[in-house]
């Protein structure tokens, strides 16, 4: 039978913990949450011997013990709580060996803390170039733990980590501090109450009792009364103790390591760069450079991509066509499924592209001199610099990006941040902005050099930056509070992206793009296919009579008389009979029934509405469908009563423009609820964006018709 052990990786933010996480594990993680909470638990899976195997918890970062974020409060719960499902057997605390000093405050708490442990002292390689000698044997002696020297990125002494996770690891004999003197009475009553054997672990909970959820209200209620028989004085004890730490963290590194000043000063390269990237003029203007690249590449470089995917779609569906039987399943399968996935699939180039260039850009530490340089622009507006970094997770998918909205403290800066980021543009909306696009935008360059594709995709995502921040200022002005916010962020160096971690998350955000959106799709495809195909009473029998006596002429063909029977057909239907109820109020946007039977199905998910046109205008078809052959059917589309195309450049951009603003994704209003404890904040969501959407929608439309 194999052992299977915990082992937890904890570190600073920024110490190189994902790397370590990802070169241990590679491929084999999953990710769910921690019980209880929405905040992501990412779980990996090593061998360590034939016999074992290791389970690698990657716990959220924090400075120190003294947590003030819940995914603060998620890593301080998993270390103090032996009953918590995550409690590891054994701990690895990354350091990021060119920030040793602040890096040794976290590891000599979690010494304290009489875990086995080992510190993978990490960007070892960044320390020496810095000019900074660490003594890694002398500092193991020092702590009283294993230290290895480590590059995560490089996979460097991964081996010598692993075998010393095989050893055997032992507890910490000495506390790095001594803080039973500071409350003896209080620590001694805490350990005979929870049974705890460290004292330091016993002084945590005298700290935050309240906050660790293993103990039942009498235990609690003995800790508070203890707490105030020895007027325990937390704050007070937590700078002694701090003071305590950094007098012994500065005489070892007194002892352990050296530093050479002028190599120091000659290598300082992030100095330099920062210099220019968060100029006050300059830094702005290479942000809007480095993302118009971002869109250029996303439209040129999935071409090829895109067009083996269409084609192999294409070709599956004429395959499955030969080969099937002629029946009410066979086009199901086609004419809704396949259509309805393969309308959403073929984006997938482009979803992994804008992964991996958001990916690259965190990787380089780039992604955190955005907040910085932004943090005065967002002040002006309610927010704070911290409220960057959820906006531009937003690009991603909003969901997480308004999770990530926990580690900013003030209350107000929080709600607002949470109120305007789905109107950054998401992923989701990508595939709706790529299909419009391509009616009504040339393949062309501008000045020569810039594709035009590219240049109204990057419009689309400025835009939502603007109303942003527009609707976080008019927030400013209505939310009310007191409490004031501060931004302190650590500048992390400059580094080379990772490129296997790219690799991973563009893999991995791509099988949850697939596999989330894909359950939905699905569903919402044969949903779609039976509404199309199918109408009250016997509507449809009564045309396809009408249709049955009807001969070709001179002027109207059988392909005609095929094409008016589909469309009468599709009219009659149910999904028909809903568009066309709600298609008086949809009317004046440009919108005619068929986008409002997808404006309908895309509440479920924004990129449901591509392969909602996708399964609308393949079913009843009378040739072979492939991906391209619909987008040209939408792209002819004639409005009966006008004679005009229904997808004019006013029509698409009254489309794009109601995506870019509206809250079309049900996930976002379930996330908002659960994040704010109320329906208030998301109720308030859906009628502003909405009513913004349809408000922008019409005045476009009416301007540009």
């Amino acid at each position: 039978m194999k052992k299977n052990i915990k082992i937890a990786l904890v570190g600073n933010p920024n110490c190189g913990k994902s790397s370590l996480f990802n070169a241990l594990t590679g491929l084999r993680q999953k990710v769910g949450n921690f019980a209880g909470v929405t905040v992501d638990k990412k779980t990996g899976y090593i061998s360590l011997a034939k016999d074992t195997i290791a389970s690698i918890i990657d716990l959220p970062g924090t400075y120190s013990l003294y947590p003030r974020r819940i995914d603060e409060f998620i890593t301080f719960d998993v270390l103090l709580n032996a009953d918590n499902d995550s409690h590891p057997d054994m701990l690895v605390i990354v350091a990021d060996a060119s920030n040793l000093k602040r890096n040794l405050l976290f590891c000599s708490q979690i010494i304290d803390l009489k875990i086995p442990t080992i510190i993978a002292l990490n960007m070892v390689d960044v320390a020496r170039k810095n000019g900074l000698a660490i003594d890694t044997q002398q500092l193991a002696i020092e702590l009283g733990v294993k230290v290895i020297p480590i590059n995560a990125r490089e996979g460097k002494g991964i081996n010598d980590l692993k075998r010393a996770i095989q050893t055997t690891v032992p507890v910490p004999e000495k506390n790095f501090v001594e803080v039973r003197p500071l409350c003896p009475e209080v620590v001694d009553g805490v350990k005979e109450i929870t049974k705890v054997t460290s004292d330091y672990t016993a002084f945590q909970i005298a700290c935050h009792y309240i906050n660790i959820f293993c103990f039942n209200v009498e235990q609690k209620g003995k800790i508070k009364q203890l707490l105030e028989q020895h007027h325990f004085a937390m704050s007070k004890l937590q700078g002694e103790e701090i003071l305590q730490r950094y007098e012994r963290i500065n005489a070892i590194l007194d002892r352990c390591t050296s530093q050479d000043q002028s190599r120091q000063q000659a290598l300082d390269t992030t100095a330099r760069i920062d210099a220019v990237l968060l100029h006050p003029v300059y830094g702005y203007l290479i942000f809007l450079l480095i993302f118009y690249f971002v869109f250029q590449a996303i439209f040129s470089w999935a071409t090829y991509p895109m067009e083996a995917i269409g084609a192999a779609f294409s070709w599956m569906q004429e395959s499955l066509d030969n080969l099937l039987p002629e029946s009410l399943l066979t086009n199901l399968l086609l004419e809704g499924v396949l259509a309805g996935i393969g309308g959403i699939v073929i984006f997938i180039p482009q979803i992994m592209l804008l992964f991996g260039f958001i990916s690259i850009l965190e990787d380089t530490g780039y992604m955190t001199r955005v907040s910085f340089l932004m943090d005065r622009l967002m002040r002006k507006v309610g927010m704070s610099g911290k409220s960057t970094l959820p906006l531009v997770s937003g690009m991603a998918c909003a969901v997480p990006a308004i999770l990530s909205t926990r580690g900013i403290e003030n209350w107000k800066d929080r709600i607002i941040t949470i109120m305007v980021t789905p109107l950054m543009s998401c992923s989701a909306r990508l595939p709706v902005y790529a299909l419009l696009i391509s009616f009504i935008v040339p393949d062309e360059k501008f000045l020569g050099f810039m594709n035009l594709k590219g240049l109204v995709m990057m419009g689309l995502y400025l835009l939502g930056w603007a109303m942003a921040l527009l609707a976080a200022f008019v927030m400013k002005l209505i939310i009310k509070a007191k409490e004031k916010s501060y931004y302190l962020m650590e500048l992390p160096i400059y580094r080379k992206p990772r490129w296997g971690n790219v690799g991973i998350t563009m893999i991995e955000k791509a099988k949850v793009f697939v596999t989330d959106a894909g359950k939905v799709i699905i569903t919402i495809s044969i949903i779609l296919w039976f509404l199309a195909s199918f109408g009250p009473g016997n509507s449809i029998e009564v045309i396809e009579e009408k249709y049955a006596s009807m001969q070709p002429t001179e002027s109207i063909t059988q392909t005609d008389l095929n094409n008016q029977l589909q469309a009468e057909k599709l009219a009659a239907s149910f999904a028909g009979r809903i568009g066309h109820f709600i298609e008086p109020a949809i009317k004046p946007l440009g919108f005619d029934w068929k986008i409002g039977i997808a404006l309908i199905t895309s509440f479920a998910a924004r990129e449901v509405f591509v392969g909602t046109m996708s399964t609308i205008y393949s079913v009843g078809s009378t040739e072979d469908v492939d991906f391209e052959a619909i987008r040209e059917r939408m792209r002819n589309e004639i409005d009966p009563e006008t004679g005009e195309h229904v997808y004019s450049a006013a029509t698409a951009f009254s489309l794009m423009i109601f995506f870019a603003f509206a809250m079309q994704c049900m996930s976002t209003v379930a996330v908002v609820k659960r994040e704010t404890k109320s329906w208030k904040w998301p109720s308030i969501q859906i009628l502003y964006l909405t009513g913004l959407a349809y408000l922008s929608s019409l005045i476009v439309y009416q301007w540009m018709k």
